[in-house]
């Protein structure tokens, strides 16, 4: 068991059934299912608090998601935390950086240029599994899970984004 544990990489099987049955506990103990995307909604409500006053929370999409402090938001939170310790236990945690060089032939960008894309894109990301109704782990796995039409829609549109993606900038 402890070599599991300080493995570098686990079975996608075992990981498979983890997620599994972590979306079926999910679905036990909060009555909702698994997803990381709401949290997203909290916390921007929480941030535009911060700029433009409780007003915000008077607007429409901000009646229905919450600044409140939930279990969705500790899962994310929980998610980078255990993912650092899992790369510190296996030995194979380290900053790296990829080179401004390849991001400079596809971007031509400065290093200032390359953190505005990325927190952009990643605002971006998050605006739009919002906008689909979930991210990859609403809508890939627990909608998927309930054999939900509009999530294998969408986990499909997943996987051809990236694959589009990946080949634009390879």
């Amino acid at each position: 068991m402890t070599q599991l544990i300080f493995a570098g990489r686990w079975s996608p099987y075992l990981v498979g059934t983890f997620i599994g049955v972590l979306s079926w506990l999910s679905f036990i103990i909060s009555k909702k299912p698994l997803g990381t995307s709401t949290s997203y909604a909290r916390v921007s409500s929480r941030l535009g608090a911060l700029f433009l006053g409780d007003k915000v929370y008077d607007w429409k999409y901000y009646k229905q998601y919450k600044p409140v402090l939930e279990w969705q938001i500790m899962l994310v939170i929980g998610i980078v935390i255990g993912s650092f310790i899992s790369a510190v236990l296996s030995g194979q945690f380290s900053l790296t950086f990829i080179p401004l060089t390849d991001f400079e032939s596809i971007l031509n960008q400065n290093i200032l240029g390359r953190i505005f894309s990325a927190f952009s894109g990643g605002i971006l990301l998050g605006f739009g599994a919002r906008w689909a109704g979930g991210c990859t782990s609403g809508h890939g796995i627990s909608g998927a899970l309930q054999l939900s039409i509009a999530s294998w829609i969408s986990l499909i549109s997943f996987f051809v984004g990236g694959v589009v993606t990946a080949l634009l900038i390879l």
